[in-house]
Order: structure tokens, then sequence, then C-alpha cells
């Protein structure tokens, strides 16, 4: 549009231009008013030009104007397009998980009519079996019947008592069954309430570390010392306590071995009291050695007559005391040998309470149920048998001689006593916390005994519980029958038997249960 402008212009101004000059030529006179002419062609050409450019400026504006209008309208569509999209998406959504949800409740459905046909099978099985026990029975009562009408009346009388003697057998037989299952729950119900009312008031004691002992150092420079010249004190140490001392490069720390506790304690207190003191050499371990095992035997002597004292016993040899009282430096499976008789002793004097016999009988049985212990280490034979050889030496009642000789099941139990005995003896061991046991040890017997459950067609799934003296075995309902749990139970007992070391027993319990769930819509 600028340029036709420009044209129009040029030739307004070329024609302007040559009539002025056309006229200049006709007259001079005449250039005033051709001057004036070309300065209004001027203005009137640059009031063209402005009145172009303003048109020119305005086209843009408008151009741009429609532009943005267009942008606006393709983002709203582009916008209205999005929600559309979006809504049809979540619609798709929805829509998949209806059809999820129905096809869940198809499968379950169908799951569940599988069930009913499975059970509408078996009850047809078992009517069956009905039907051929009814017809067999319709036989018998014919054959019967055949057999009575040819009888005499004697004979048919003799067969009515036979028969009526039988029937009453078994009822009888069943009253029986019934009363010895409900006598062994009363029972069972007693024993627990009076198990845990005795466990409830006895103090539990932590294990204890058999092995070694550990003495702290001040100072590094200790350890030469105890090693002395050449090795003199570490040497007479050694020979004079009985004990290895393992000076290693652990800090500030020395380790005593040995396998007898009472030698053990002595020499740790030995050796703190030469630390403490600050001399240490041959003359002067030997004279602390013999302070401290004097301090030992006192106080043997003193645990002793407190065991006996705290018990309420009321007489007990000297000797035998003396034997009581060095099961505090014994330990078994990290439980202390002392704290784990009076426990013993505590306990069957309360289920002698209990059962209302003589608490004094029960409680010396349980302290002394271990007193071979004292002695096993010098001493051949099982600690049950030793103890009861040292009982009998001390002319204990022979009813707690055999109560300790029985509490492993060594000799035959020939008293209630030792049965109370031998059951304090396993609430005291068996007990949390009460032993220690390898962890890794633990951890695999129990995954074993899962796994021979595991291992038995039908079984769902098996956990060990109650520190793995009881397996609950989960069946699946469909597979395994009431009549095959029996026979489940018996097959992984005889399995875990064959296959499993154990302390005690394990029971077994296989648990069947069938649960049916609907949905109402």
């Amino acid at each position: 549009m600028q340029l036709i402008i420009r044209i129009i212009l040029g030739f307004v101004v070329g024609a302007a231009a040559g009539g002025l000059i056309t006229y200049l030529y006709v007259t001079t006179s005449a250039k005033s008013k051709i001057q004036e002419m070309l300065d209004n062609a001027e203005k009137e050409a640059s009031s063209i030009i402005k009145s172009a450019r303003e048109e020119e400026k305005k086209a843009q504006e408008r151009s741009e104007a429609l532009l943005k209008q267009a942008q606006e309208q393709v983002s709203s569509m582009l916008s209205e397009a999005g929600k559309e999209l979006k809504s049809r998406r979540e619609q798709l959504e929805k829509l998949e998980q209806r059809l999820s949800q129905r096809e869940q409740q198809l499968d379950r459905r169908l799951d569940s009519v599988e069930a009913k046909e499975r059970k509408a099978e078996q009850k047809l099985q078992l009517a069956e079996e009905k039907l051929r026990s009814a017809e067999a029975f319709e036989q018998e009562a014919v054959k019967k019947l055949q057999e009575i009408a040819a009888m005499s009346t004697e004979e048919a009388k003799q067969f009515l008592f036979s028969r009526l003697e039988e029937e009453l057998r078994e009822e009888f037989g069943e009253r029986i069954r019934r009363f010895e299952e409900n006598f062994k729950e009363e029972a069972d119900r007693k024993a627990s309430e009076m198990i845990v009312a005795a466990m409830q008031r006895v103090i539990m004691e932590k294990p204890e570390d058999p092995v070694i002992s550990v003495v702290e150092l001040p100072s590094e420079e200790i350890k030469g010392r105890i090693i002395g010249r050449e090795g003199r004190n570490i040497r007479t140490f050694e020979r004079i306590t009985g004990v290895d001392l393992i000076v290693d490069d652990t800090p500030e720390v020395v380790v005593l071995s040995s396998f007898d506790p009472v030698r053990r304690e002595i020499a740790r207190r030995t050796l703190e009291k030469l630390i403490l003191d600050g001399r240490i050499q041959p003359a002067r371990i030997e004279e602390i050695f013999t302070k401290e095992k004097e301090a030992i035997e006192q106080e043997i002597i003193e645990a002793g007559d407190k065991a006996v004292r705290d018990l309420g016993i009321r007489e007990m040899h000297p000797d035998l005391k003396h034997l009581v009282g060095q099961l505090k430096f014994r330990s078994s499976y990290g439980q202390n040998v002392l704290h784990h008789s009076i426990e013993v002793g505590f306990i069957a004097g309360m289920l002698a309470s209990e059962l209302h016999l003589d608490t004094q009988l029960a409680k010396r049985a349980g302290l002394l149920h271990d007193i071979g212990k004292a002695l096993d280490h010098n001493v051949e034979g099982s600690h049950a048998l030793i103890g009861a050889e040292v009982a009998r030496k001390y002319r204990e009642n022979p009813l707690v001689v055999n109560a300790i000789a029985s509490h492993h099941n060594e000799v035959a139990q020939e008293s209630i006593y030792a049965v109370i005995t031998q059951v304090a003896d396993a609430i005291s061991a068996s007990r949390p916390g009460a032993r220690r046991e390898n962890y890794a040890a633990y951890i695999k017997r129990v995954q074993q005994l899962e796994e021979i459950a595991k291992g038995f067609d039908g079984v769902e799934s098996a956990f060990a519980i109650q520190a793995g003296r009881e397996i609950r075995v989960i069946v699946h309902p469909e597979v395994i029958g009431d009549n095959e749990a029996f026979a489940l139970a018996r097959d992984i007992a005889k399995k875990i038997e064959e296959e499993l070391i154990y302390p005690g027993q394990i029971k077994v319990t296989v648990v069947r249960e069938t649960r049916v769930a609907e949905y109402a819509k």
C-alpha cells in the first residue's frame, strides 16, 4: 500500500511540477504562485503519507488482534479437548476397576461352587457308605432273625443276654473313657494352676558365664608385671591356682580360664588383690592365694548355711551343707546351680503344700537334687546317681535319695516326692531366660521342625511356638479330613522323633478349619 501511495504521489508531484515549469516558461510573473503551489503540494503529500502510515498501523493492530483472538480460541479448544480426554480416561479406569472386581467376585463364586461340589460329593459318598452299611445291617438282621426263629427258648434268652451284655460293655467303656478324659482335663487344669502359683512366688535368676573370668587392668603396663621376668610370675600363678592366665592383645584385660569355677574364682580374686597391691612376685602370689582360698572356703560354708536357712530346712549334715555351698560356683547351661537348686526347693515346697504333703521333705529333695554336680568332675557317673550316693552316705530320708536319683529317670520313681522334684526341676530349667542355648542351633532346630511338618501333603503352613516345644500345623480342609488329621499328627510326631535331637517333648497340633465367605451385592 505504501508503494501505491508513493507512485500516486509521484504522479501528482510530477504533473504539478510539469505544469509549473510550463507555466514558468509562459510567464515569469507566475513564479510566486508556482512556489506556493509547490508548498501546498508538499504539504498535501506529507498529509497523504502520514494518513497512509496511520492506516498501515491500524491494519497491523487489527491483524495482531485477530491473531491473538485466534490463539485464544485454539487454546480454549485444546483445554476443552484435554478435559474431555481426562474424563474419558477416568471413566475407562472406573470401568476397568468394576471389571476387575467383577472378575474377582466371579472367581470367588467359582471357588465357592467348587467347594460346595466337593462337599456334595463327600456327602454323596458318605450317604452311599451309610446305605451300604444299612443294607449290610438289614441282611445281618434278617440272618439273625432266621437264626432266632430256629432257636429254642433257652437259646433265645442266652442270645438276648449276650447281646445286652455286649451293649452294656460298650456303654460302660464309653462312660469310663469320658470319665478319664474329664479327670485328665481337671488334673491338667489343677496342675497348671499349682505350677503357675508356684512360679509367681519365685524370684528368677539370670544365667551366668560358666567358662571364663575377665579381669580389667588399670593400664597396659600391668601385663608385663603379671608375666614377670622370663614369665616367672605367670608360671607361678598358673601352678599355684591351677588356672590358665591368658594375656593377649586385648587392651587392659586379661582372661582366666578353668573348668573348675571355685579355682577360677579364687584365681580372679587373687589377681585383683595383686594388681591392687602392686607387688606381683611368686611369694606374694602364694600368700594372697592362701588368704583368698580361705575366704572362698568361708563363703562356701555361709552360702550353704544361707540356702538351708532360706528354705526353712531344719537340720542338715555340715558336710552336706558344704557341698550345697560349693554349688554357688557351679553352673549348667549358664544357670547358677545353687540358685537353681534353691529355686527348685521353693517350687517343690509350694507344690507339696498344694497337695497337702510334707513340705520339709519336698524342699530337701529339691535343694539336694543336683548335689552331685559339686563332685561330678571328680567322681565318675551321672550327677543324679552321685548325688543319691552322697545323700545316702549322710543318711538322708530314702524318699529324698530316690527323688535325687530319679529326677532324670535313671532309676524308677518310688514316691510322689520324686515326681514333685522332677516337675520343679523342669519348671526352673525351662522357664524363659533361665538357661542359654546356642542361638544358631536353636534357630536351626526350629526351622527343621517347621520344614518337617511342611513336607507332608495337605499342609498349608506350620509354626513352631513355645521355644520349639510345640509345632502348630495348619492344613487344607478340602484335602485333609478329620480322620486324616489324627493320622497326620502321628506321622509328623514320628518323623520328628526319627530326625531331630531335642530335650523333653514336642507337642504336635494339627488345625483343620473351614471358612466360607460370601458377598451381598
